[in-house]
């Protein structure tokens, strides 16, 4: 199964204060303000959604085609990504802006001061997907994930014109995008995903309840946090699977975008929705218990015991011999 990932590409470039803001602050002069801070920490990693999701595919031995745009900065990144087994010709450079970059400082408190730059994402809109799908000679399944909203919406309007199967993802950018937009990039999606609040969000803006959701999509896939996910379809009861447990909570930074991973990679060696999700749930995991969206690691043996000890020995027995260095013949 030939899968696409488009959205964000991005970097995080995360400072420690160690001070608190708030002593810095003279309220009558709170117009005029000019302030620096020295951090005694800085912290760079890799993420945006598109790429955090095709890492974890990677990961998994499926070959993703990532597609966004990026700044002339993006080669130490592109790297990384080949290291991993993600295919990034589908990644447009741009030659007047830079990578998007999330600079986030944060206080003693836990209080933020933090800064976006979509950069070269808001260029996004003009990667057209045909003929990305004919030089990978056809795409199965392209998941339109967060990035400028403009691209958001072209990519599903070329999918639906190609007849390309899609996922739809908006997720961050709900909040910016009205219901005509909401609706467009939901009708005739093969899967939605969400969080919760996602889901209410959707239905709120498109003017749609529940079922009406479901009459517009294949499958809702709705993650919920510590309780695992729901899966729904049209006319049949819901199907709710149940969390791996963690060992601890790191950092869930980017934890839906590797439930995305696992479940996508479930999808692609042709295993249920039920496995799809089941699989999610653990990378999911994988993600809560690393600092950092990219920098979780696991072995086909630890996948497999992790697996049977959360939903028995016959998902294990499904998912192995898929696994890269699985002993189990595929």
């Amino acid at each position: 199964m030939r899968i696409a990932i488009t959205g964000s590409i991005a970097t995080d470039h995360l400072m420690t204060f160690p001070g608190r803001f708030v002593e810095q602050f003279i309220l009558d002069k709170m117009d005029r303000v000019s302030l620096s801070f020295l951090v005694d920490g800085l912290e760079i990693r890799r993420g945006g959604v598109a790429a955090n999701i095709c890492f974890g595919l990677g990961m998994l031995g499926l070959r993703p085609l990532l597609v966004g745009a990026v700044g002339p900065d993006f080669a130490p990144y592109r790297d990384w990504l080949s290291a991993h087994g993600v295919d990034c010709s589908g990644v447009r450079e741009s030659a007047r802006q830079h990578t998007a970059r999330f600079v986030c400082t944060t206080d003693a408190d836990g209080n933020q001061i933090a800064s976006f730059y979509p950069g070269a994402m808001s260029e996004g809109a003009e990667i057209m997907l045909a003929p990305l799908a004919e030089e990978a000679g056809g795409l199965d399944l392209v998941l339109i994930g967060a990035s400028d909203p403009a691209a958001m919406l072209s990519h599903t309007k070329e999918c639906l014109s190609l007849g390309i199967p899609f996922a739809a993802d908006p997720s961050q950018q709900l909040p910016v995008l009205d219901g005509h937009e909401v609706r467009s990039l939901v009708a005739g999606a093969a899967y939605l995903f969400c969080n919760e609040y996602e889901e209410a969000l959707i239905e709120r803006k498109a003017g749609w309840a529940g079922p009406e959701v479901l009459d517009q999509v294949g499958v809702r896939v709705t993650t919920l946090g510590p309780a695992g996910a729901r899966v729904e379809q049209a006319g049949q009861a819901p199907l709710l699977v149940g969390p791996v447990a963690e060992t601890g909570k790191v950092d869930p930074t980017g934890t839906g975008d590797a439930f995305r991973a696992g479940f996508l990679a479930a999808l692609g060696w042709g295993l249920g929705l039920e496995r799809a999700a089941q699989l999610g749930n653990l990378l999911a995991v994988h993600a809560l218990e690393t600092v950092g969206p990219q920098e979780y690691q696991f072995t086909a043996d630890a996948v497999t015991s992790r697996l049977a000890g959360a939903y028995g020995p016959a998902a294990a027995d499904e998912v192995a011999p898929f696994l890269p260095g699985s002993p189990v013949p595929r």
